[in-house]
């Protein structure tokens, strides 16, 4: 099925690209032998408009114009897709190569190396690999969340999105409508920013918190997008990277590793428990209810109230 597909979609292409006039659904369908074995004209047009539209995502720039019969019909000319002469250096090549590397999942890693093979036939320099190791470590961006490839393709294509989102000291989760600009990973989690409608405001969701499927809407965009969509300076600060403050902690030993390596003083108390000075900011209550009993808070006063209220809020469920 994969293959014929594939036959199907190159010979749609090869008929717009070699046409000097455009095409109408009929003489495309005289002309493709897959589209003959149509068995009814609602099956070819749904398989036309399905293959179509799958040229269009993979690049190729299909006009639609209207005759003076008014009979719409199809090309593709070659000047509107015939990219540019390439130039790569070998520390550009280098660059998209270690890129091609990073994605691990099935689907972005087959875009990658297609992009690559394109790429050298291009003019990429014989003399670089784009595969060749460059170092001792080779970076991996793992994705688990099944959010990531729809909030992906919402933020390339600027569609609206609508999610269930669970927040950390709330027991269910709550519908969030959301205008997606930008993913990026911070500390091996994905994080989403966008114009989040309901709050009228920038907002960052943890992509391990949205719960169900992501659903696409229609509408166009509301709010601008910025130039420039500052997600990890977001979390940071809400994670308390640039807190001015410190937090003292106790924590279980053995556990809450993160929080350990963010500990600015560690002692041992004995006991199975050890205590941490940590760094205090804006979103740490949340990432300590993270831990459950793992961790108690010593201080300062309001950060413990804070998780505890978190606490008793999942509680009540």
């Amino acid at each position: 099925m994969a293959i014929a597909k594939a036959e199907r979609l190159m010979n749609l292409a090869l008929c717009l690209l070699g046409t000097r006039r455009p095409l109408s659904k009929r003489e495309l369908r005289e002309s493709i032998e897959a589209y003959l074995e149509a068995g009814t004209d609602d099956s070819f047009n749904r398989m036309f408009e399905r293959d179509k539209d799958d040229l269009r995502e993979l690049g190729l720039v299909i006009e639609t114009v209207e005759g003076l019969d008014g009979e719409v019909g199809y090309l593709a000319r070659r000047d509107s897709n015939r990219l540019p002469p390439i130039t790569l250096d070998a520390e550009e090549a280098a660059a998209l190569g270690l890129a091609a590397k990073v994605w691990q999942q099935a689907r972005l890693a087959g875009a990658a190396s297609g992009a690559l093979q394109k790429l050298r036939a291009a003019g990429l320099p014989e003399d670089v690999d784009p595969y060749e190791a460059h170092g001792a470590l080779e970076p991996r961006i793992p994705v688990h969340e099944a959010a990531f490839e729809p909030l992906m393709l919402a933020c390339r294509d600027r569609r609206p999105v609508v999610f269930d989102y669970r927040k950390a000291n709330a027991a269910h989760p709550g519908t969030r409508h959301v205008e997606p600009w930008a993913l990026e990973c911070w500390r091996g989690h994905w994080y989403l920013a966008g114009f989040d409608r309901d709050r009228g405001a920038e907002r960052v969701f943890r992509l391990s918190r949205i719960t169900g499927r992501v659903r696409s809407r229609g509408t166009g965009f509301t709010a601008p997008v910025p130039d420039v969509v500052t997600v990890r300076e977001t979390v940071a600060s809400w994670a308390g990277e640039s807190a001015d403050r410190s937090a003292l902690i106790r924590l279980r030993a053995g556990a809450g590793y993160p929080l350990r390596a963010r500990a600015t003083a560690v002692r041992e108390l004995g006991d199975g428990w050890d205590e941490l000075e940590i760094p205090y900011g804006h979103g740490l209550d949340a990432w300590l209810v993270e831990f459950g009993p793992d961790v108690v808070v010593l201080e300062p006063a309001e950060l413990r109230a804070d998780v505890v209220d978190r606490l008793r809020a999942v509680a009540k469920g």
